[in-house]
């Protein structure tokens, strides 16, 4: 016999509308104008609250009758039936988990506003992302590593990319003459986490100043910085020859659920670049 169920992460059916979770969901979906909603055929076919959405709801009794029709038994009750969800029971420290939701509320907010800002989306998306901040109080200024990236781009006027590593420390990179803020706060990161001295070059101004000639005599690019693709590219090649570089690049799978946040948007292939690296970054919403 056929039959039908989903596997429904989100909204978490048993947790409350205003748990940071279910508002990290909606957060995740302002484009999709999603909304956390009690499910009402729920509460009146068992009496018990459950946390579902707008539009799962909406469409419950259309697909309640395909389901009639083709099974010819009435299967559901309510939308939250359809659904397989043991999330909360599998919650063992709900102090980490709240925080994680609300880090990634943050992230969304940021992320809404830089897509606003690149016309991307609308304003009402950015508006029902403040709006989802607002409920937990929570201001842009709670992101401390967003925190100290600004407030060091304000103070030397330049370009910054700060990165938080898995310890609480916060390391800051620069704009400079070659390179961009993300490749240097890259490559003092990795430093860091491989103990690495921070006078020591792992690439030598003599191979950073002939990549960046080559650069500017063969690219378009209205921008001759050295980005973080070239430098992870540069970095593999240096590592054959170099064992501090090589340590370097075996440590970079520390660099994975780290946090960092840059004073300005920045482009798409170091934005793809720290994802690969698992970096969960979020910009100023500033070209």
């Amino acid at each position: 016999k056929a039959g039908y169920a989903k596997f429904e992460t989100f909204p978490v059916w048993n947790l409350s509308l205003l748990n940071p979770v279910n508002i990290a969901y909606e957060a995740a979906t302002v484009d999709l104008k999603d909304v956390n909603m009690i499910d009402p055929f729920h509460s009146d076919a068992y009496g018990i609250n459950a946390v579902n959405y707008n539009r799962d709801i909406s469409s419950f009794p259309i697909l309640k009758n395909i389901l009639l029709k083709i099974t010819g038994k009435d299967i559901y009750k309510s939308p939250t039936d359809m659904g397989v969800n043991m999330i909360k029971d599998c919650i063992i420290d709900e102090d980490v988990v709240k925080k994680a939701a609300i880090d990634e509320i943050i992230r969304r907010y940021y992320n809404t506003l830089c897509e606003y800002k690149q016309k991307n989306c609308e304003k009402e998306a950015v508006d029902i992302a403040k709006s989802l901040m607002d409920k937990l109080e929570l201001t842009l200024a709670d992101r401390q590593v967003a925190r100290v990236a600004n407030e060091v781009a304000h103070e030397k006027g330049i370009n910054i990319l700060a990165i938080e590593l898995s310890n609480g420390t916060i390391v800051t990179g620069k704009e400079t003459e070659i390179l961009s803020c993300a490749s240097t706060a890259f490559l003092n990161a990795i430093k860091k986490i491989a103990d690495i001295p921070d006078d020591e070059y792992l690439l030598s101004p003599t191979i950073l100043d002939g990549i960046y000639k080559m650069k500017k005599k063969t690219s378009y690019n209205t921008s001759y910085l050295l980005d973080l693709p070239e430098v992870l590219i540069a970095l593999s090649i240096c590592a054959v020859t170099n064992e501090s570089v090589k340590k370097a690049l075996e440590n970079l799978e520390k660099l994975r659920g780290c946090d960092a946040h840059c004073s300005y948007i920045i482009d798409k292939g170091e934005l793809n670049a720290l994802k690969n690296l698992g970096i969960n970054l979020t910009c100023e919403p500033k070209m």
